[in-house]
């Protein structure tokens, strides 16, 4: 009758054959179909342990070296759910300015709180192939600018807030609490912000009646179109139901509503204007921005002593990044660069199209339409050919 000898047997008949019979190693391992290590080990787990260290084992290390510190991931775990709004990437940021040691990878964040069940793998939307990512190249060449309400009295009244967004850096620019949006209030927390920051180059807004009177039953100039037509101001208009042209207000309203607006109720409009200040600030010049590699928005957010900001044309020949600028064509159906002239199209004359500054080429888009890729000349010479032309 055949007997299935078990593995701990085997590893000890192949001991005892080494140790008691002399028979040598490299035999031993052929008579068992295993290599000469695997012997070796035998012997050694039944030299330090006995017959116990011959039966099998797991072959799990002891340590992982990517595996997070426990203390680390409790501190993950915490932060997490104190602040159920931050992601691994906040979470790596806030792990580096609380002195968190080691501090943790992006992904093994991720991983850490997957195990932890905090983690939705269906709660992000795939991004739509249309979507393109525009900013502007500097600071205070526009200003994104739109009325949010959802602000509660003790009274009962609810308020309206005007927001106003530098591009570029989203460093809120604008934050007036008023009763009702009337043209008057609106126009009033707008003038405050242009003698606070200086004059942008261009307005980006909705189409509400605050903010425009072209779509009135007759073409009227409101209060708000008088103040930038009098500090030469470009004053966009965003297409009829488009709100994701203005999308960094839009998200930044999110962020109002979930850290300053739900569930409070203030005193009176001074109360809650100043409480709304210390928040703005704080967003402005503490809280890490991720669209900006975590720096914060007043670290990006430059203006001069004049108010208005330098032509982002004059910048572009020395610049190799990755940014958006907006030119209107002109009646001839060119726009200018940087001294580069492209041509559009005379049809498209008065309109106005975004331009990608992708490393030394230039993507030119009408809305979602790509009109042309083009490269990108060298600043320098275009103008050195220009001055002598004109010798």
């Amino acid at each position: 009758m055949l007997v299935e000898l078990s593995v701990v047997e085997q590893r000890y008949q192949a001991v005892l054959a080494v140790i008691r019979d002399g028979v040598p190693i490299v035999e031993v391992a052929r008579r068992f179909g295993v290599s000469r290590q695997a012997v070796h080990r035998w012997l050694r787990w039944y030299e330090s342990q006995g017959l116990a260290g011959l039966a099998d084992r797991s072959h799990r290390p002891p340590r992982c070296a990517h595996q997070m510190d426990p203390a680390v991931e409790v501190w993950v775990l915490e932060t997490r759910r104190r602040n159920p709004d931050w992601g691994p990437r906040r979470l790596v940021h806030e792990a580096a300015r609380a002195g968190v040691e080691p501090v943790p990878s992006r992904s093994g964040i991720y991983r850490a709180l997957k195990r932890a069940d905090l983690i939705d793998p269906g709660a992000r939307r795939r991004r739509d192939r249309k979507f393109k990512r525009w900013e502007r190249a500097g600071a205070m060449e526009l200003w994104q600018m739109d009325v949010v309400g959802g602000l509660a009295l003790t009274d009962g009244r609810s308020c309206k807030i005007l927001t106003g967004l530098d591009d570029h850096s989203r460093f809120v620019v604008c934050a007036g609490v008023m009763v009702r949006a009337t043209s008057r209030a609106v126009c009033g927390h707008f003038a405050d912000a242009l003698g606070r920051h200086g004059v942008p180059q261009e307005i980006l807004t909705d189409n509400g009646k605050v903010f425009t009177g072209r779509f009135a039953s007759r073409d009227i100039e409101v209060l708000f179109d008088r103040i930038y037509r009098e500090n030469g101001i470009d004053h966009l208009l965003t297409a009829p139901r488009s709100p994701t042209t203005t999308g960094k207000i839009e998200r930044f309203h999110r962020t109002l509503r979930q850290e300053f607006l739900t569930g409070r109720v203030f005193e009176d409009l001074a109360t809650a204007q100043a409480e709304l200040d210390h928040w703005i600030g704080s967003y402005n010049t503490e809280r890490p921005h991720s669209a900006l590699d975590m720096a914060t928005p007043a670290s990006r957010f430059t203006a001069t002593d004049g108010g208005r900001a330098a032509d982002a044309s004059s910048l572009l020949g020395e610049r190799d990044g990755d940014d958006w600028i907006s030119r209107k064509i002109t009646t001839n159906g060119v726009i200018s660069v940087a001294w580069q002239e492209i041509s559009c199209g005379k049809h498209r004359a008065g309109r106005r199209v975004d331009i990608h500054l992708q490393g030394p080429t230039l993507q030119i888009w009408d809305g979602e339409e790509l009109l042309k890729t083009v490269l990108r000349t060298n600043g320098k010479e275009v103008r050195k050919r220009h001055a002598a032309k004109a010798s």
